[in-house]
């Protein structure tokens, strides 16, 4: 598969915060592995960029249970971001999955403030397109507090991952707060180059025939397309509040979708849930985008962003 821009894509040619893309598709962490799993369905360097599975300071074997249950237009996942931990991704899965020419975004996870600064500065590597917070992890240092959750705590994460890398930050919203935009101001104000929006809902499914919780952690993040109108609410209010660009994500199945976002005023998207339906998914909204483009005439898929009708 080629590792240039495809002519057809010259429309979706993009550049956030410093990294160029291809396309301004991308895939959400936790739902497309490290990329190289999907290699025979997608030309990965045709993504914006693949932001990989969860990585922590030390390997972790996740949670015990039932990890997986599907929900109406949607799914539930307690994973506990299992995975093999940064020193074993940074010598072994790095330098295989960059032979495919795509943005890798490293998305971690840390315990205490100090924790994402240490996997920051690891992460400050060739190979690494820009890391992303994911701060829907509880602070072990103050009583288990969701970072995600107050704005003070989210921003010290984003100051602290600054002062260890020259990458891009992104930092991923979490839904669970009553207001989207203070926290997305505060981690603007504390230097993120991108927010992304949103990390999936909490939620519980209850089986009526044991009567007890399904998933063993007994609650569980919502995604998929019973998602889309919480997410594309929030990343329309957010767009209104910030200057950094926006990649939106939550519940995107299709093209159209995307293009609902895009106008809501995302410079990029990121599809999640929708890749294990359709591995290829990533490339029909990529197709489904330049056709949107070229039948209005337009140049570049800027043209559409933040340009909603309101009034």
């Amino acid at each position: 598969m080629s590792h240039v821009l495809q002519e057809k894509d010259q429309r979706l040619h993009t550049n956030i915060a410093g990294i160029t893309m291809n396309t301004p598709v991308l895939t959400a962490s936790g739902t497309f592995g490290f990329g190289e799993e999907f290699a025979d369905f997608v030309d990965l360097s045709r993504l914006g960029g693949v932001m990989v599975k969860g990585t922590t300071l030390k390997p972790r074997r996740g949670n015990d249970g039932v990890r997986i249950t599907e929900s109406p237009m949607g799914m539930m996942n307690c994973i506990g971001l299992e995975n093999p931990g940064v020193e074993v991704f940074l010598k072994d899965t790095l330098p295989r999955i960059g032979q495919y020419g795509m943005n890798v975004i490293v998305n971690i996870s840390g315990s205490t403030v100090e924790e994402y600064g240490v996997l920051a500065e690891m992460l400050d590597v060739e190979g690494v397109a820009a890391i992303e917070l994911n701060v829907s992890c509880p602070n072990v240092k103050e009583g288990g507090i969701v970072f995600g959750t107050d704005p003070k705590a989210a921003a010290a994460v984003v100051r602290e991952a600054k002062k260890h890398t020259k990458k891009p930050v992104i930092l991923k919203l979490s839904p669970n707060v009553t207001d989207i935009v203070t926290m997305a101001k505060a981690c603007e104000d504390a230097g993120a180059d991108i927010l992304s929006l949103i990390n999936t809902l909490m939620g519980m499914e209850i089986n009526i025939h044991t009567q007890r919780p399904t998933l063993g952690n007994i609650t569980g993040g919502l995604s998929g397309p019973c998602i889309k109108p919480v997410a594309l609410r929030m990343v329309w209010q957010v767009a209104q509040a910030v200057k950094v660009p926006i990649i939106g994500m939550g519940g995107i199945s299709c093209w159209e979708d995307a293009v609902e976002f895009f106008l809501a005023g995302a410079s990029a998207v990121a599809v999640g849930t929708a890749n294990f339906a359709d591995p290829a998914v990533t490339m029909k909204i990529c197709d489904g985008l330049n056709d949107y483009l070229a039948t209005r005439n337009l140049d570049s898929i800027q043209d559409i962003v933040g340009k909603v009708q309101i009034g």
